[in-house]
């Protein structure tokens, strides 16, 4: 794996095709998660928010809101992909696997698919990954694809510091 050049997220030719990187901690989602999740995105489909609704129905428990889940998923890897981001390009492919129940602990890890500099600016190239997002038991639950407009390390911003004058 190589080297980060930026103090959060990574420079374009920190991303190595073909590695994978597994983006730590893990999120528990709550009920209290959910609910305001689904309440402030104005979907009260009752699967998410009628405990006794959700009972009746195959899963017999609620379900957690797959935005939910894809924004949790988003903001883990901030860290380790994105942080140093010019501008997030596209999200692709966005696919459900699995449910997630309130409860539930997702982690993620994502692959370096492909990279290339820019055409039109030498300071920069695209980055496209997959992020796959897992449970507690191991359990795929969601897969998406994105493409990030990174700097390189050149132009990458430095660590904000304090100097005493």
């Amino acid at each position: 794996m190589a080297e980060i050049h930026t103090p959060f997220g990574r420079a374009f030719e920190d991303f190595e095709v073909g590695d994978i990187i597994y983006h730590w901690p893990g999120r528990t989602i709550t009920d209290a998660d959910d609910m305001i999740s689904s309440l402030m995105a104005l979907n009260q489909h009752p699967l998410h928010i009628d405990a006794h609704y959700a009972s009746q129905t195959q899963f017999e428990q609620n379900l957690v809101n797959g935005t939910l889940v894809f924004s949790i998923a988003v903001g883990m890897t901030v860290n380790d992909i994105s942080g140093a981001a010019i501008a997030m390009l596209e999200y692709e492919n966005v696919k459900h696997l699995n449910p997630t129940f309130h409860g539930d602990t997702l982690y993620c890890r994502t692959n370096i698919l492909d990279k290339r500099e820019s055409k039109s600016k030498n300071d920069r190239g695209i980055v496209r990954v997959e992020t796959i997002v897992s449970n507690q038991r191991e359990e795929d639950v969601m897969s998406y694809k994105r493409k990030l407009l990174v700097p390189k390390k050149e132009f990458a911003k430095r660590p904000y510091t304090h100097s005493k004058k």
